[in-house]
């Protein structure tokens, strides 16, 4: 079904790997394409319950394949926007998608691929894992991944790094945020499992909803309306069937129907 992408499904978790590992995973319109795709059906599938985003090969994303990039530069400004919209409306599909989503981060994760890690719900990285918002080296900006980056190490960090297109260690994006947790690249597998074992472990349409709520509700900011707006969601889940099971489930000792 793909061309540079493998899913695997393992009960409710689905893994897509990038798999162009002799480019490094770096994207061109085929992988944009194709990752698009990949989210969108994966947000359907019902037995889906937790999507894994890895890549093949010595890199998570080296970012924008160059050689497509440089091609587009050549492109009308008409034929540049569409493209960008594209990349833009991928990026855009992962980061709402309704299931918690992991991304498995080794080796290089630079530009559009530190992008990628951004997007997703959780980042974690082996200690070899490197990143970089390194568009500034070739001219350019990271636009696209610009929201996604700036939500996760926040304005600061970014004046930094957008600017330097320095690499990032993986102890380093620990410490900004960009990485939730940082282990031995062995034990990188095992970390990912004992996440999948937790989310697994929650209501989904309660972690649609908590999805919903973090990107809905603004930051630094509380007031009469957001109190109204949280209190008017917690009270719509309360009335919810999962919401009934959860707390049954718990009164009663048991797994709740979906874990």
């Amino acid at each position: 079904m793909f061309e540079t992408l493998e899913i695997v499904r393992d009960g409710g978790v689905a893994t897509v790997w990038m798999n162009r590992p002799e480019r490094h995973n770096a994207f061109n319109a085929t992988v944009i394409a194709e990752l698009t795709r990949a989210f969108t059906d994966l947000s359907e599938e019902a037995g889906v319950r937790v999507v894994v985003l890895a890549g093949r090969g010595k890199s998570f994303s080296a970012g924008a394949d160059l050689a497509w990039m440089k091609a587009a530069g050549e492109a009308s400004l008409e034929e540049n926007l569409a493209d960008a919209r594209r990349l833009a409306d991928m990026l855009g599909r992962l980061a709402d998608c309704p299931k918690p989503t992991i991304a498995r981060v080794h080796g290089a994760a630079l530009g559009g691929g530190m992008g990628l890690a951004a997007a997703c719900d959780l980042c974690i990285a082996s200690d070899s894992a490197s990143f970089a918002t390194s568009e500034v080296r070739f001219g350019l900006i990271p636009s696209a991944i610009g929201p996604y980056v700036l939500r996760a190490i926040g304005r600061r960090q970014a004046s930094r790094w957008f600017l330097t297109a320095e690499r990032i260690t993986a102890a380093k994006a620990l410490d900004i945020g960009l990485a939730h947790e940082v282990v031995a690249a062995d034990a990188l597998d095992a970390a990912i499992e004992a996440q999948v074992k937790l989310l697994l472990g929650g209501g989904p349409h309660a972690q649609a909803e908590a999805k919903r709520l973090i990107r809905d509700i603004p930051a630094n900011r509380i007031d009469a309306e957001v109190a109204e707006e949280t209190a008017r969601r917690i009270a719509h889940l309360r009335m919810g069937a999962e919401a009934r099971e959860g707390l049954s489930a718990f009164l009663e000792k048991r797994s709740p129907q979906w874990s």
